[in-house]
């Protein structure tokens, strides 16, 4: 079976963890749910559009200003172990999460300042306002280039931003269609399966890199 262009191998990791990484239920997720449901799919589709925009700003801040850095020889261990625990806790947290909050005080503040009055500008602030996001994308894109998964060109992290571009506007705009269907909201059982079924994937991510340190690990033992 002939091997992957490394430029597509990219796309496909920022396709994937945009996606993912998208499903949680939170401040945008919730915000185009009721949105949707109240206004339609066009209001809900640029809340998404307008989160899907910072989103990967963040993320090729990330790429561009921080990844390279943390992929250097022990620098690029810890990373790597902080990646595998990152993703653990944030798995156990969602499989285990009883309900569905979109609470951020960073965001709240933001969001009152800034006053964003359009569809877009909402969904923008929203994910402006969660520091968290660029801190998760600079743990994902250091273990991204350290796993060879992404080049560290420029070809390489643009398919990967254009992946995550891509990942994250069609789960916002399935959504938004989904939501706009007669109007209707999802309830809370429906939010905590998607939030359950996220945490899922992201224990298998982490569970799959736990496997691959203890490989590498292993093989340099040998060496």
């Amino acid at each position: 079976m002939p091997e992957l262009p490394p430029i597509l191998i990219a796309a496909l990791t920022g396709f994937l963890s945009g996606l993912l990484l998208s499903i949680p239920v939170g401040p945008v997720n919730l915000t185009i749910m009721n949105e949707g449901a109240r206004r339609g799919f066009k209001w809900a589709a640029l809340i998404g559009l307008g989160a899907s925009v910072m989103e990967v700003i963040y993320c090729a801040i990330a790429f561009t200003g921080f990844a390279s850095f943390f992929s250097r020889g022990y620098v690029k261990a810890v990373m790597e172990l902080a990646s595998f625990v990152f993703l653990l806790g944030l798995g156990m947290k969602l499989l285990l999460v009883k309900t569905v909050s979109s609470e951020n005080p960073v965001e709240a503040k933001i969001e009152t300042k800034l006053k964003p009055h359009s569809a877009f500008m909402i969904g923008f602030v929203r994910v402006m306002g969660n520091p968290g996001v660029l801190l998760f994308w600079i743990i994902l894109a250091a273990n991204f280039i350290s796993r060879e998964w992404v080049a560290p060109t420029w070809d390489g992290k643009g398919a990967c931003i254009l992946g995550v571009a891509l990942g994250t506007s069609l789960w916002f705009m399935g959504l938004s269609w989904a939501v706009s269907l007669g109007h209707r909201k999802f309830s809370d059982k429906v939010l905590l399966r998607m939030e359950k079924g996220s945490g899922i994937g992201l224990l298998a991510l982490g569970a799959i890199h736990g496997v691959q340190i203890v490989w590498e690990m292993v093989q340099h033992h040998k060496q």
